[in-house]
């Protein structure tokens, strides 16, 4: 426990640092790749530019943020772990943490409900439901449906920018070498679940009376071709930001305050910029009207209704990482940003100094 909070509500540090992401203003860009494993991010970042040198934090919570230029553009690259709770973070604190637009891409990986989408298979789905386990359902029962109570709730569908959409479908066939046969897949459903066994229909020891789950998801969802568990929550808060009352108090937080913690949260900072860099500039109140602007790529790893369950080799998943980081990146310069909804660049990580 670190040292007493003056304010719960949104904790930051004295030098301006959220909470659990562990950053600031000024170390993360506009442009956003977001994936789930450290050692993805690594790889797409290996294709940002040699300048400015790259930075690189990770924060104590397991969140690690890579920012420099790609092609001469700010983007960051940031790894947040698994689940909607991480998306949350993710979210809301590099949002509390960038003046302007935010344009944000989640490269991950899935698995298929579709024959349509094999595996190896890329998917960039143009909606999402939202499945979540029913905790007052008597788990403990023998029956399907002892109390009359469904035992998994689906969401109704929230899609992502359509814009941004079309742009990383093109971008990743953009970004295949030549010969690659890998199909890039733009017009399916993704479900994400609220956790990787009961709610994504997967059969253990524990009494999740969830047999039937995969079968009521076919039934109910339109289109329905992946099952993961993050991509719902980012499409789903990007339409609330959206969507929120311009005059609303909640858009204009006051950050002259004290600082909401005395006790900072401890980033590592591994490469040459440090974390106590000469970065002063105060936490920044997003404008107005700003949007975030969100779409996703994923990976199919495993065919879930295949009769042979296949999965997805490892030779494969390097290969699609590595062109398929590109190709994310590559859809993010292309989404255009006018200048003055832009972070400021004096006193970030990806200024060129002399």
């Amino acid at each position: 426990m670190k040292d007493k909070l003056t304010d719960a509500n949104f904790p930051r540090t004295a030098d301006n640092r959220v909470y659990h992401l562990g950053l600031r203003p000024g170390e993360i860009a506009n442009r956003i790749v977001t994936v789930g494993s450290p050692s993805r991010a690594l790889i797409i970042a290996t294709h940002l530019d040699k300048e400015p040198t790259k930075f690189r934090l990770e924060s104590e919570r397991g969140f690690q943020t890579i920012t420099g230029r790609y092609k001469g553009i700010p983007v960051s690259v940031i790894s947040i772990g698994m689940g909607a709770p991480n998306m949350d973070f993710f979210v809301r604190e590099t949002r509390e943490c960038v003046t302007g637009d935010m344009v944000i891409i989640r490269l991950g990986s899935c698995g298929s409900l579709n024959l349509s989408a094999p595996v190896g298979t890329v998917v960039v789905p143009k909606a999402c439901v939202f499945i979540t386990r029913n905790v007052d359902f008597d788990f403990g029962s023998f029956n399907d449906e002892p109390s009359g109570q469904e035992a998994y709730r689906i969401s109704k569908p929230v899609s992502d920018d359509s814009r941004l959409h079309q742009i990383v479908i093109d971008s990743l066939k953009n970004a295949r070498p030549p010969g690659d046969q890998t199909v890039v897949e733009g017009n399916l459903v993704n479900a994400s679940a609220d956790s990787f066994y009961s709610s994504q229909g997967r059969l253990t020891s524990f009494p999740d009376h969830n047999s039937h789950l995969v079968d009521e998801l076919m039934r109910q969802v339109d289109g329905l071709g992946t099952l993961e568990m993050e991509t719902h929550h980012l499409y789903h808060l990007a339409k609330c930001w959206n969507n929120r009352p311009k005059s609303s108090t909640s858009t204009k937080p006051e950050h002259t305050t004290p600082p909401l913690t005395t006790g900072p949260v401890q980033p590592v900072t591994l490469d040459s910029i440090g974390a106590n860099s000469s970065i002063t500039a105060p936490a920044p109140a997003a404008i107005v009207d700003s949007k975030i602007h969100v779409s996703a790529a994923q990976m199919v790893f495993a065919a879930r209704t295949s009769a042979n369950r296949d999965f997805i080799l490892p030779e494969r998943v390097k290969a699609i990482e590595e062109w398929g980081g590109k190709g994310v990146l590559e859809a993010l310069i292309a989404y255009h940003i006018p200048n003055e909804r832009l972070h400021p660049e004096e006193g970030s990580v990806w200024s060129f100094k002399s």
